[in-house]
């Protein structure tokens, strides 16, 4: 193809009436899936030929956006374009008004390029799952595969041999064509490598030395275990890091967190970037007892401890150390404000490690609004045993999102953080007078050294993170600029402080993370926040590096 076909001329009206225009178009071309809002090219089922007619297209900008589009399964919207390599946001900008993305239709034989796929197959550089190879955790991270779909998929190629196409899968048991057009373009056959089970995690790398496939950017082969629809030629690096000895100064000590995940919903968690961020942090740091706020759906936490159990995700199955039993908690009703509406509070523990929870519920407020209605910020409160301690937690999330009626009182108006943080601290007071060993941390959205924060030293207590100690984080500052997090505590607990305080910024960063138009985000724009203390911890047994639950243990009711 000639460098005229990446100059654009306007496609003719008529789709048959090919001589009113210059645009050249390839014989395979079907305009009735191509041409929609009058002159657009639909992004979705356009070839590399028609693709590039578009400003600034060439060949392997092209061959980019088709398999990029492959393994995401379609556009969802035209902006997902400046995730592919060679376009980005500026390139977006000069072709927006010339392309469009319309979903797929339910069979994959309406798409102009699909009457070539099936003699191609076995040519193509493939991106996505290799279905003679992966395992069925592996399998499981395809889009509408479920654990028994994917036994099903490893029986079947072990009776019958690999699949010699895709179209192979349904003869797979409960696999229908529905089913099968949903995945088409997130697996592959290769049918010249014999199945293994020492693969490189199903996927396989682009044999075009100038475009890698989405999945070859990562890490070493083995470690390649990632779903397909990720980010290009990019390395995920995580800190070099020895297994902590969990001990300071000759005395054991436990870790104890504090981590706003900001939005962090299913969705989000099902991200491998943020749960490896996530999972691997708690691991480098030897955080035990993590409080986590900014949780948009209850189930989110869950999907963590599912992680650090099981290993799916190579960084984490490859851990050094023990990875521990993990359990979550999460409060039953909303407990603050986010950007997505109502946001959870919950805690995350290795339970390996002599934690226990006693019971955990939100402290309501008896205060009102001027309104008459109770504030939507309270805190998460949980009891934890640990060892011979029992410790008091106290998990806050003052949002930066106002509260209805939060600034009104009386007529008057007031400053919102400073009617949250009354309302916050009057909560704590009038509850808490009692506790001993107490601990309140989260994100206050507020340096330690605010007025408003006055009333937490006068009950006795101490923030372990000075104002200078900056806990947000962006790829642009990754320094940070805000002290926005702390963990406070009572007089008596802070006679067990180890004096290490510290805000992790190593390792909050993963190619498989947007960064608006980019990738290598971070996981959140606040940094987990963590404080030692020297507590006698009994930790329980432990085999091949997992810790032994005994039959006997079950879960209380605020467990998950």
């Amino acid at each position: 193809m000639g460098g005229n076909l990446g100059c654009h001329r306007s496609i003719p009206k008529d789709p048959t009436d090919l001589s009113a225009g210059t645009r050249k178009f390839s014989a395979a071309c079907n305009f009735g899936h191509i041409l929609v809002n009058q002159e657009r090219l639909n992004i979705n089922t356009a070839t590399e030929e028609e693709l590039m007619t578009l400003p600034g297209v060439n060949r392997a900008v092209a061959q980019n956006i088709v398999r990029y589009r492959e393994c995401i399964a379609g556009f969802k919207k035209v902006e997902d374009l400046a995730l592919v390599s060679g376009i980005g946001a500026g390139k977006l900008e000069v072709i927006r008004l010339e392309i469009c993305v319309s979903s797929r239709t339910g069979s994959s034989q309406h798409s102009p390029s699909s009457s070539l796929r099936k003699d191609l197959e076995p040519h193509l550089s493939c991106t996505g799952m290799n279905i003679n190879t992966a395992t069925p955790a592996q399998l499981m991270s395809i889009r509408g595969i479920t654990d028994k779909l994917a036994r099903n998929i490893v029986e079947y190629r072990t009776e019958n041999g690999p699949f010699k196409s895709i179209e192979d899968l349904v003869r797979v048991n409960s696999i229908n064509s529905s089913l099968l057009d949903k995945i088409r373009f997130q697996v592959f056959v290769e049918r010249s490598r014999t199945p293994s089970t020492n693969t490189n995690g199903g996927l396989t790398t682009c044999t075009t030395k100038s475009q890698p496939s989405p999945t070859s950017f990562s890490l070493r082969s083995e470690d390649l275990d990632l779903p397909p629809g990720g980010p290009t030629r990019m390395l995920s690096l995580r800190p070099s890091v020895e297994p902590s000895s969990g001990m300071r100064d000759g005395k054991a000590v436990v870790r104890v967190a504090t981590w706003n995940l900001q939005n962090c919903s299913c969705e989000k968690v099902n991200n491998p970037g943020v749960k490896e961020v996530v999972c691997m942090t708690l691991l480098e740091n030897d955080i035990r007892l993590l409080a986590v706020q900014d949780l948009v759906d209850r189930e989110a936490l869950d999907k963590f401890c599912v992680e650090l159990n099981q290993g799916l995700l190579a960084s984490v199955r490859k851990w050094r150390g023990p990875r521990g039993v993990w359990k979550s908690s999460v409060s039953d009703k909303p407990t603050g404000l986010s950007n997505k509406g109502v946001s959870y509070s919950g805690f995350l523990w290795d339970s390996s490690s002599g934690i226990d929870l006693k019971n955990a519920f939100i402290l309501e407020s008896p205060v009102v609004n001027g309104n008459g209605k109770h504030p939507q910020t309270w805190p998460y409160l949980a009891h934890f045993v640990v060892g011979s301690t029992e410790l008091t937690m106290v998990n806050v999330h003052l949002s930066a999102h106002s509260v209805p009626g939060a600034g009104e009182s009386n007529g008057r108006n007031h400053n919102p953080d400073e009617v949250k943080a009354r309302r916050l601290i009057s909560t704590i007071q009038n509850t808490l007078k009692d506790e001993r060993d107490l601990v309140v941390l989260g994100d206050f959205e507020m340096p330690p050294q605010s007025s408003e924060l006055d009333q937490l030293r006068k009950a006795k207590l101490s923030p372990l993170v000075p104002p200078n100690m900056f806990t947000n984080i962006s790829t642009r500052s990754p320094q940070g600029s805000l002290c926005l997090d702390n963990i406070w505590v009572s007089k008596s607990l802070k006679k067990r402080y180890a004096g290490h305080c510290q805000v992790v910024r190593e390792g909050l960063t993963n190619p498989w993370i947007p960064d608006n138009w980019s990738w290598g985000g971070v996981a959140s724009d606040h940094c987990p926040v963590m404080a030692e203390f020297f507590l006698d911890m009994v930790p329980k047994e432990l085999r091949n590096g997992v810790a032994v639950v005994e039959r006997g243990e079950s879960m209380s009711k605020n467990e998950r």
